[in-house]
């Protein structure tokens, strides 16, 4: 298993677990296998309720094909909806462990989850369908032109989850995306949020001063060098927002960054 690291705003590295191929793959089909029930439940409902459906009238086509366009929806946009609302995964990445980041180890953004649903290989197997369709019905040269594009996307796809680096396809390297363990050593997506009292007389206010993805980090820093029982890391993170925010402390390292934390949950909501 590698292990890539990434660097946060304060010259730390957080380390992330890239997944094995066969972890990659098994959640691959585990996401075709849920997408297969679906189009036959789909396939099913369609067949119901056009069965049952009154083609004497007019508009029976259009309500019809409406129908088709609402049921596949779901099908073509699966990755693209669940990666979004099930922060970075899909049902086969739930259930192997898997997770989609950007490359700060962040959430990705909206528009990284489109480019790599655009280059999803749901597409491209409807491109090899199309090849193959062609080819029976007598195009044979734009069919086998289609059938050998797509073979050699999947084997370029393959080949540079085997040897890149942060073991990402095509899909990631435009979208500027990884894949990694949700069980990696660190993740500075998680949820910076707690609980804090409704009387907590905050320490430091200066902490509004930092980014989000500065918050991110401090969080993930923190329950890294907690992990580790790494001194060094929570007194070099201190001593740099100490310094960024022009704070004086004598708080440890550890219950100086809890009690950051714990400043930005309470006045992030005031």
């Amino acid at each position: 298993m590698s292990i890539i690291k990434v660097p946060t705003s304060f010259n730390i590295d957080l380390e992330f677990e890239i997944p094995e191929f066969y972890r990659r793959l098994i959640a691959l089909l585990i996401d075709f296998l849920v997408l297969f029930f679906y189009y036959k439940i789909a396939g099913e409902i369609y067949n119901v309720v056009a069965y049952n459906s009154d083609w004497s009238k007019e508009d029976t086509w259009y309500d019809i094909n409406a129908l088709r366009l609402v049921l596949l929806i779901p099908f073509f946009t699966y990755h693209l909806l669940l990666e979004i609302t099930m922060n970075g995964q899909s049902v086969g990445k739930k259930i192997m462990g898997l997770k989609v980041v950007n490359e700060n180890g962040g959430r990705p953004s909206i528009s990284q989850f489109l480019i790599r649903w655009i280059l999803r290989d749901i597409w491209f197997l409807m491109i090899f369908q199309i090849g193959l369709y062609n080819g029976i019905m007598g195009d044979k040269t734009e069919g086998l032109f289609f059938i050998l594009f797509v073979l050699a996307y999947f084997v370029t796809e393959i080949i540079l989850v085997a040897v890149s680096k942060k073991s990402q396809r095509i899909g990631d390297l435009l979208a500027r995306t990884i894949l990694i363990r949700t069980n990696a050593r660190t993740s500075i997506e998680e949820t910076v949020f707690q609980e804090v009292a409704d009387n907590y007389k905050p320490s430091f206010p200066q902490i509004m001063h930092l980014s989000d993805k500065d918050i991110n980090a401090i969080k993930s820093i923190l329950e890294t060098a907690k992990k580790k029982g790494d001194f060094n890391m929570a007194a070099t993170a201190s001593e740099k927002i100490k310094a960024h925010l022009k704070i004086n402390s004598d708080m440890s390292p550890f219950d100086f960054l809890e009690v950051l934390l714990k400043d930005y949950n309470y006045l992030s909501v005031k």
